[in-house]
């Protein structure tokens, strides 16, 4: 059997040692459009490689999958966090699980996860091609044809396809699939960025991090909790990479144009902001509020708020009329930002959209009217939050193509 792996990113490489390992008489070659394979790995998590999570703090498995949940939970039943950790460490690569249920090779080195890819592919007999971007896919009556950009080389002929170029941030990536009826397309949109935010009192504070809180999009229930950073351009951190993942088709139909609000309490609502704001004017009642202020703020952060509810900041605790105290407890369990663009988040890119879910069967990742043609990976309409779970789901899809082409022969 001959089998042709398309994009030599996590999935697809992933996919060919798992593969040849099953398999180890087939033919498994892997097509990368690139000239490095694994570049995105060997930037994720900020060169540190998050490699999976624990899934301890998911309740529920939309919380990780905005998109995706259902042919998540399968793949997870097949191919479960717990079988990448012990995986990996089998392959020799030690692993730390962060306070926040994030895992990493203890290294902190991407490069660590690229290099031992990349070495159980050769080990295992897998042909890696890079520079070779694949211009059309093209059934036959057994089979499918390969065709690539570059004229020069030659159409290659394949038993079985597994499709895993990555996220698809233009539809061009897309092209190769144009002569195959049934395969549908959802429009690929960012995922996970940062919001653009300008308003000088608010940037000033750069750098200032609150952990947690709580922030939304006005107007729609997406929500999402975390630490927020506040840098230059905006707003950054886990709370907000997750609520650009829940609503980022929302946003994309906005032009990236949307209210902000947000929490500084996380989750408290207006009875829990005002006992808070009691407390502090009974323990405090002969300091000046902008001397005295709930630990989680920072002295600049606070005064901020003060100023976004029209009080005083030379005021004394003990002086906080109703009327102030209601407006601050508005503003630190409601603020709103206007929302004025998108930042990418650093160098990675993760997208909304990509193969329909609809063209293929979930359970197996092969496409539904073509049968020995695969998908795994970001290039399905499959995307997850920050904190490893986009990597998790490479690995997981990843291991369901390479089970189901062995179990088809």
């Amino acid at each position: 059997m001959t089998v042709a792996i398309i994009g030599a990113g996590a999935a697809g490489c992933f996919c060919a040692v798992l593969l040849k390992r099953r398999m180890p008489e087939a033919v498994v070659e892997v097509f990368e459009a690139g000239k490095r394979p694994l570049a995105k790995v060997a930037v994720t998590g900020g060169g540190r490689c998050n490699l999976t999570n624990t899934f301890r703090q998911i309740t529920q498995l939309r919380q990780a999958y905005p998109r995706g949940e259902q042919l998540m939970k399968r793949a997870l039943q097949h191919w479960s966090q717990r079988d990448t950790m012990q995986w990996w460490e089998h392959e020799g690569v030690r692993l730390v699980t962060q306070d926040d249920e994030c895992v990493f090779p203890a290294s902190q080195d991407a490069m660590q996860i690229v290099g031992t890819l990349l070495r159980r592919m050769q080990e295992a007999g897998v042909a890696l091609h890079t520079s070779h971007k694949v211009a059309d896919i093209i059934p036959e009556q057994a089979g499918y044809t390969v065709s690539f950009s570059d004229e020069r080389q030659k159409p290659r002929h394949f038993d079985k396809i597994i499709c895993a170029m990555g996220g698809c941030p233009t539809m061009g990536r897309l092209a190769p699939f144009r002569h195959l009826e049934g395969i549908s397309i959802a429009k690929p949109v960012p995922s996970l960025f940062t919001f653009c935010i300008k308003d000088r009192s608010l940037t000033s504070l750069m750098g200032c991090v609150v952990s947690p809180v709580g922030v939304g999009i006005a107007g729609t229930k997406m929500r999402a909790e975390g630490a927020l950073l506040i840098t230059h351009w905006g707003v950054s951190g886990p709370a907000i990479l997750r609520l650009s993942s829940y609503a980022a088709r929302h946003l994309a139909e906005q032009n990236y144009r949307a209210q902000l609000c947000v929490n500084w309490l996380c989750a408290g609502n207006e009875q829990e902001a005002n006992d808070l704001l009691c407390r502090m004017g009974q323990e405090h009642a002969r300091r000046q509020m902008a001397n005295e202020y709930p630990r989680q703020f920072t002295a600049k952060l606070w005064q901020l708020l003060l100023d976004r509810a029209h009080v005083d900041a030379g005021k004394r605790w003990g002086e906080l009329s109703h009327l102030d105290r209601n407006r601050l407890c508005a503003t630190l369990i409601g603020d709103v930002y206007q929302i004025e663009g998108k930042g990418q988040y650093k160098e990675e890119f993760v997208t909304c959209g990509g193969i329909d879910l609809a063209s293929i069967n979930i359970g197996t990742l092969e496409a539904r009217r073509h049968p020995g043609l695969y998908f795994a990976g970001e290039l399905l309409d499959v995307d997850g939050i920050t904190g490893g779970f986009n990597l998790q789901a490479a690995w997981s899809m990843a291991a369901v193509a390479a089970t189901k082409v062995c179990e088809a022969g």
